[in-house]
């Protein structure tokens, strides 16, 4: 009796006028560096972690004392995947680790996405989500260009020229992730630019000059891939007409920056070309990626209804993995020097959760992201740059899915961005941000 009495008064003490701020927060602590804490010791807390902690309890908080409500379509898309979780860990090889791993996700996938759902009201709490992480993928650019630049990158081919943001070379891939969905966000407002005034169309082009010259020199394919598809996408959807014109100067335009550039492009114009014969000739980085796919295959071929648990892969990787894999992969920046890091992940979201859960925990996943594509379809206005900002994302993170999975300072992040979408899909703000006249 005596801890609900104290809980009551805790949970209807005033909260900011705009609780989406307190996501814009949790956005910009994804920028804050981890450290170097021991990789694949076990859980690592960072600080984008603790943030989305306290968004989920201001959300919860919100909901029981009925200062906000739980969008009714939301739920029936979250259950499968929660039920999923529950019954791959209950079914796991290893329990105890298990349950760590079942946390993680129940956070990324279920609980920030649901807090972001709820805290998020109208469409100025959709712009304050949009420009926190167009800030912090702003900032990112802006030093990863500077690592680049002046040699304080990440090593590629003996040279520190790879930019990384404040992610540094543990979390190789996080800055270009974080200045992809920057990218994305800014891409989809560039659209409608012309309808709030003649300074808008330049700025949005500067920004995504920026944006798109800190994502050649992060050197990162996967990530040029997924934002190359989910950039025509938003174009296609927007108009196709405009779509042609916009990628024919791009590409004139890129032709042109190359040939000026000389040597100083030689890095971005090589992992290019290493891009398009990954197939044919692929390096020993691609060559551990294909043998990781194949040894979460074979996983899920002898645990096939629920796998072998949660955070449980890299205890089977080596039984079911070839002698070609490696046994790490290298790093090093002049912040954390040389690091050889282990290959504790297939690095495909979609075949990680096949091996650790099996059809069942795949089922649960691909239920919460059908549910999500579902309902932006059917609430679809290609003329609203949250609509197209939501796609663009929701699309960036399915292909990126096909060759990454999560890890790092970025999980809480993604959350956010899976909430965002969500948001906009299950009619958290249809209300307001329909036309008049229009059903959305």
């Amino acid at each position: 009796m005596t801890t609900h009495a104290a809980a009551v008064p805790f949970l209807a003490r005033p909260l900011p006028r705009r609780p989406s701020l307190l996501i814009a927060v949790t956005v910009a602590c994804a920028g804050i560096p981890p450290g170097t804490q021991g990789l694949g010791a076990g859980p690592q807390a960072t600080a984008g972690d603790l943030a989305s902690a306290v968004l989920v309890l201001v959300a919860v908080g919100m909901l029981v004392t009925g200062r906000a409500r739980m969008p009714r379509r939301a739920l029936p898309a979250f259950g499968p995947l929660v039920a999923a979780l529950a019954i791959s860990t209950v079914h796991s090889a290893d329990i105890g680790t298990s349950l760590a791993g079942f946390v993680r996700d129940l956070q990324v996938f279920v609980l920030v996405p649901l807090a972001v759902v709820v805290l998020v009201r109208d469409r100025r709490d959709l712009a304050t989500v949009c420009w926190a992480v167009l800030g912090l993928g702003l900032a990112e650019a802006v030093y990863g260009i500077w690592q680049a630049v002046t040699g304080n990158g990440a090593s590629m081919g003996g040279q520190n020229i790879r930019a990384v943001g404040t992610f540094g070379a543990l979390d190789v891939m996080a800055m270009s992730i974080v200045v992809g969905f920057a990218f994305l966000v800014l891409t989809a407002f560039a659209l409608t630019a012309p309808a709030h005034g003649a300074a808008a169309v330049p700025a949005a082009l500067a920004g995504i000059a920026v944006l798109g010259a800190a994502l050649a020199l992060a050197l990162s394919r996967g990530t040029w891939i997924a934002l190359g598809a989910a950039a025509v996408l938003t174009l296609v959807l927007f108009d196709r007409w405009t779509a042609v014109k916009v990628l024919t100067c791009c590409g004139a335009l890129l032709l042109v920056l190359l040939g000026a550039a000389g040597g100083g492009s030689q890095a971005v114009v090589e992992r290019a070309k290493s891009t398009v014969g990954s197939v044919s000739h692929p390096d020993q980085s691609v060559d551990d990626r294909y043998n990781l796919w194949a040894a979460a295959v074979r996983i899920w071929e002898d645990h096939p209804v629920t796998g072998v648990g949660v955070k449980n892969f890299p205890a089977y990787r080596d039984t079911y993995a070839t002698i070609e894999l490696s046994s790490g992969s290298e790093t090093d920046d002049p912040v954390n020097g040389y690091v050889r890091q282990p290959l504790l992940s297939p690095h495909n979201e979609y075949l990680l959760f096949l091996s650790e859960q099996g059809v069942v925990g795949l089922a649960g996943f691909a239920a919460l992201l059908a549910a999500i594509v579902a309902g932006l379809w059917t609430r679809r206005d290609a003329r609203d740059p949250f609509w197209l900002a939501s796609v663009a994302l929701l699309a960036f993170l399915l292909i990126n899915f096909l060759y990454a999975d999560l890890g790092g300072p970025t999980c809480a992040l993604v959350g956010v961005i899976l909430g965002l979408t969500a948001a906009r899909a299950f009619g958290s703000v249809e209300a307001s941000s329909a036309p008049p006249g229009r059903t959305p």
